[in-house]
């Protein structure tokens, strides 16, 4: 009876109209993930935790980089002025590089990041305001000056200090908005000049200036296309390095960093967070009798079983093995619980020989155990766990109680634990 079913199920799946379903819904599920993609390079309001502290750390270590360079170069540039332009203008000039290259160093020293989205806009407009405000008090002290033909040459350099500006959006993975902000400011200074060098010199032609803006709008796109690209192939990267090769699930270096990354969340805005340590019953039994190809079919099963029930916050670690790290933002310990049961109660998944796949499950929650770090808390999440294992395996413990209930008759593990 069980061969002809198996036969049976055969016989439908192979049916032209089911694999044309099949097809139809692989098409839309790529088409979703282009969508997903064009969106994380939009706006930045689509990426990942991970995604925005990895990304946060590079640009801030970049910007420091280019501070600190820029800090010398501005340094030796002065020197320059200071020499040959008159001694008002020279002094002036002189003391106008050395405010600015204090500035470039502080940036480059002083700022302390903490791996959040908002370091990414508070170091770029710190980047961008330093050069911009250098831009504007020398050009207008310059726009007045008349020189002679080898001191202009000099002048001149200080007209391409938006474009290095706007070139140093190479260097950052930038999405398209980001990237649009970062620009118009310069842009915006530079139309802003244009006006000053008009009153003071007539003579020149507003084409001139509308030349510079259309330069500084193709600039823009490239820089923007460069900077987007760098973007892709980081969120390509990370979604490489960040997810189990097996069961699509986050790795453990990657759930260690979220957790991390959640912890300080809680901490600094006094919200819960609550950790599900899962460990599935008697795994190894399923590797010695079926062999391991059919126990990473368990595996996958499982996951995604609850990858298909978890609300759009939590986030599912494979820690090592068969043990799995749910971590879910703010969430107390009483909804964690319960969300917990109502997944476990449609099931995990079945094991080769049919039987229900179970699990040992401890849930530990930031405030109600006092834990003091990330790694803290999932101690306290393993402990239970263990605790779960000890007393008969397929339960769910979420607080230090001396006694659980064994399993009810509709397959969930009862608790006296919150009473849920």
């Amino acid at each position: 009876m069980c061969v002809e079913g198996k036969s049976m199920a055969i016989r439908i799946t192979s049916f032209p109209q089911i694999q044309l379903m099949r097809r139809r819904f692989a098409t839309l599920a790529s088409k979703e993930l282009l969508l997903e993609g064009w969106r994380q390079l939009l706006t930045p309001f689509h990426h990942q935790p991970l995604v925005s502290a990895r990304r946060a750390s590079m640009v801030v270590n970049r910007i420091q980089l280019l501070a600190f360079l820029f800090a010398i170069l501005t340094l030796c540039w002065s020197l320059v002025d200071f020499l040959l332009f008159p001694p008002a203008l020279g002094l002036y000039l002189f003391g106008l590089h050395i405010l600015t290259s204090v500035a470039f160093l502080a940036l480059a020293t002083l700022y302390k990041p903490r791996g959040r989205l908002v370091d990414i806009y508070c170091a770029l407009a710190i980047w961008c305001a330093i050069p911009i405000t250098f831009y504007l008090a020398s050009h207008i002290a310059l726009s007045s000056f008349q020189a002679e033909t080898e001191i202009v040459n000099i002048m001149t350099g200080y007209s391409f200090l938006p474009f290095v500006l706007l070139s140093s959006l190479t260097l950052f993975p930038l999405t398209i908005m980001e990237c649009l902000c970062f620009a118009l400011p310069i842009m915006f200074a530079q139309e802003f000049l244009g006006v000053v060098n008009w009153i003071y010199t007539p003579q020149i032609h507003v084409l001139f200036f509308s030349n510079e803006l259309w330069l500084l709008a193709i600039l823009t796109v490239f820089s923007t296309f460069a900077s987007i690209s760098q973007l892709a192939l980081m969120l390509a990267l990370i979604r490489q390095a960040a997810r189990d090769p097996l069961t699509g699930a986050f790795a453990r270096r990657s759930g260690e960093e979220l957790l991390r990354l959640q912890y300080n969340i809680s901490l600094r805005n006094q919200t819960p967070l609550s950790l599900a340590f899962i460990d599935l019953d008697h795994f190894k039994n399923i590797n010695d009798r079926f062999g391991h190809e059919r126990g990473d079919l368990v595996l996958k099963n499982a996951t995604e079983n609850f990858l298909r029930q978890l609300r759009a916050g939590d986030i599912l670690t494979r820690w090592g093995g068969e043990e799995f790290l749910l971590i879910m933002p703010n969430t107390s310990l009483r909804q964690a619980h319960t969300a917990i049961r109502r997944f476990y109660a449609t099931g995990l998944g079945h094991r080769p020989d049919g039987q229900r796949l179970t699990a040992s499950i401890g849930i530990a929650e930031r405030r109600e155990d006092a834990a003091n770090s990330g790694l803290h808390l999932i101690d306290i999440a393993d402990a239970r766990m263990y605790r779960a294992k000890q007393q008969g395996r397929d339960r769910i413990i979420a607080q230090d109680a001396p006694h659980e209930e064994p399993e009810g008759s509709s397959g969930v593990p009862r608790s006296r634990n919150l009473n849920a």
